[in-house]
């Protein structure tokens, strides 16, 4: 049974790490709500822009060819996945429901015969990538000293993905990121970018009825695809960043709250401890009084 001293600093240490959690929280949901503004603001262009791809991907006819982007290289063989988490942990279980996910879906590839390829964008995803495949693990990207993350940053991993696909050495590309909802609440999603794939093809074939397309529908899908890599990595950043704060903040809260119930605990411990000491020392006081 632990003395009085050692239920003492155990609730004192309980205490700091109640303070300490209780300011990460705060200091998460700050950060919240600029990300959340951010990754809101860009949904509409980015939803946008998609849609316009997917109208004049459904105009180009692909089986008289097209941008290598939108028809890919004819080969299933080589898949790319570009695993997006955080750099830093304490946010609950955002870091690994990614990696689980992009994990999942990588072993399901080699089982088929598949050669994957892994480029990690966070600290924690690459830490996960290496303990279990790094025998696939290619490339990391360091945004550790990347305070606000900005359209330029997706431009640098952008470039790096088309440099790569323009080698030959891929032939599917995938992004794992987590889709923001609440701060409860985010979504481990799985995306395919490289050839480009669009959910919406009807409703944006139904839109390019609309439209005239000068130059042709090829020669502006050539220039926009390239662009479109881009924007749907920096969307995802940008909900990756929001989820980061919504889980962390949900994370620091049930651990301050969980603190909180420990104290009560060790508290109740302590004082029945107290008890039975001044207990027994009047015992003591009783017991030699009436032998003398």
């Amino acid at each position: 049974m632990p003395s009085l001293k050692d239920l003492k600093n155990r609730i004192e240490s309980v205490k700091n790490t109640r303070k300490i959690t209780k300011a990460m929280q705060m200091v998460a949901a700050a950060k919240l709500r600029r990300a959340q503004d951010s990754a809101e603001a860009a949904r509409p262009y980015t939803e946008r822009f998609n849609s316009v791809l997917g109208a004049l991907a459904s105009a180009n006819n692909k089986d008289s060819g097209g941008p290598q982007l939108l028809v890919g290289t004819g080969k299933d063989q080589t898949h790319l996945l570009i695993v997006m988490t955080a750099e830093r942990g304490l946010c609950g279980g955002f870091n690994s429901n990614i990696a689980k996910l992009a994990k999942t879906h990588a072993l399901k590839l080699v089982e088929q015969g598949k050669t994957v390829k892994i480029i990690t964008v966070g600290k924690k995803g690459r830490d996960v990538i290496k303990r279990d495949l790094s025998e696939h693990f290619v490339d990391h990207v360091d945004l550790s000293e990347i305070k606000t993350v900005r359209y330029t940053d997706a431009q640098g991993i952008s470039k790096s993905i088309l440099d790569r696909f323009t080698a030959g050495e891929f032939d599917v590309a995938t992004l794992f990121y987590s889709k923001f909802v609440n701060v409860v609440t985010q979504i481990p999603t799985a995306q395919q970018i490289i050839p480009a794939s669009f959910e919406d093809a009807e409703d944006s074939n139904a839109q390019s009825m609309n439209y005239e397309y000068e130059p042709s529908e090829e020669e502006i899908l050539a220039d926009l695809l390239p662009r479109g890599v881009g924007t749907q990595i920096f969307s995802a950043l940008l909900e990756n960043g929001a989820s980061e704060q919504g889980a962390r903040m949900s994370a620091m809260d049930n651990a301050t709250r969980n603190a909180g119930d420990m104290i009560d605990k060790l508290t109740i411990q302590y004082n029945r401890s107290r008890q039975a000491v001044i207990t027994n020392e009047l015992i003591e006081i009783i017991s030699g009084a009436e032998a003398l």
